[in-house]
């Protein structure tokens, strides 16, 4: 009962319009059969995290849907942030309404967006974390063992393996955290071997998190400690969240905490960044077209077409085009523009955002 979650389950509907929209992004979305990405997140934590103990952060635009999908999470457990002021704030946010309840929780802090499919191995490293922050004075996370020189993401720098009795995954020391590197960085990164990709998943205990948040980031430790007093908090939210400083919680927190440890992620991850992402997890023929839907292809190759009504699609003569096609929108790029979808969404009329 000492474990706790905090799923972090914001984010606009940009990179996948346009299925996606503001009020309904890419978590709330079942893009692979299997549910949507938060219904996976939530879950994913099984038996290692009670209900009782997952709360979840969104926004007004999605704080609807958020409840409709997830109707085991109790209704005081989902909260939606009243202004965007980044991942620090958010996680101070939960940081404090766990703290709250329990000042000495263990807690696990996962995005919602993020596809794991083997979740039992998810959970057995978890709860090695979990466990390990009952005794160790660290903040923790879980990193991805990179498989290509990505510009995109994080990287975090590891030195020794931690010798901790009863730990039945890697644990190693932590260096130091590096920004979104270029390409030819991130290949050094790759070569040396002692690098992981950031996943944005952090293991800690609230107590420890605390004292180092104020340490180093003092306005986040004062706003838990008045949301942790409050009488009202959901007024307290509503008029000191949006005062808070926007800033990461690696910038704030994790690039200058006394000590970070850093789990190697034994289980897949692919934090589906766009609709090429999604390709790879849909039905492909012999042309290597994926699809979801019904599809003949004649002289084409390569393309990725998704609809929500399950409609068949012919495609002839055309190669490398994403196509995705719901009741009021329709979307036929290059996928080498595929980062530029977001860009469009810029200037369609407000009821298709």
């Amino acid at each position: 009962m000492s474990n706790y979650a905090l799923i972090l389950a914001g984010g606009s509907g940009t990179r996948f319009w346009p299925l996606s929209r503001n009020a309904k992004p890419k978590q709330l979305l079942d893009l692979f059969g299997k549910g949507t990405m938060l219904r996976q997140a939530v879950e994913r934590l099984g038996d290692l995290v009670p209900a009782e103990n997952i709360f979840i952060l969104t926004n007004h635009l999605q704080e609807a849907e958020v409840r409709r999908q997830v109707p085991e999470i109790p209704a005081q457990n989902i909260v939606a942030e009243p202004a965007r002021r980044d991942t620090a704030p958010a996680v101070a946010l939960g940081i404090g309404l766990i703290a709250a309840r329990d000042p000495q929780a263990n807690m696990i802090i996962i995005p919602s967006d993020s596809l794991i499919l083997d979740d039992a191995a998810f959970r057995n490293l978890a709860e090695d974390a979990l466990k390990l922050a009952g005794t160790e004075n660290a903040l923790m996370t879980i990193g991805i063992k990179p498989t290509w020189a990505c510009p995109s993401y994080g990287y975090i720098e590891r030195a020794g393996k931690l010798n901790a009795a009863g730990l039945t995954h890697d644990c190693y020391e932590v260096v130091r955290f590096r920004e979104k590197p270029d390409t030819t960085t991130a290949e050094t990164y790759l070569a040396s071997g002692n690098f992981t990709w950031n996943a944005g998943m952090f293991i800690w205990n609230v107590a420890h998190a605390r004292a180092q948040l104020a340490a180093h980031a003092p306005e986040l430790a004062d706003f838990i400690c008045r949301l942790t007093q409050a009488q009202d908090v959901t007024s307290f939210i509503t008029t000191e969240f949006p005062a808070l400083t926007p800033i990461s919680i690696d910038f704030a927190l994790m690039e200058k905490a006394d000590r970070v440890l850093n789990f190697e992620a034994t289980f897949d991850w692919d934090d589906v960044g766009s609709w090429i992402s999604v390709g790879k997890y849909l039905p492909t023929d012999e042309q290597q077209n994926a699809a979801n839907s019904p599809l003949n292809a004649l002289n084409a190759g390569g393309n990725i077409v998704f609809t929500d009504s399950g409609k068949r699609v012919a495609l002839v003569g055309v190669d490398d085009l994403i196509v995705v096609d719901t009741g009021d929108a329709l979307l036929v790029a290059r996928k080498d523009c595929a980062d530029d979808i977001k860009k469009v969404v810029a200037q369609l009329p407000e009821k298709l955002v």
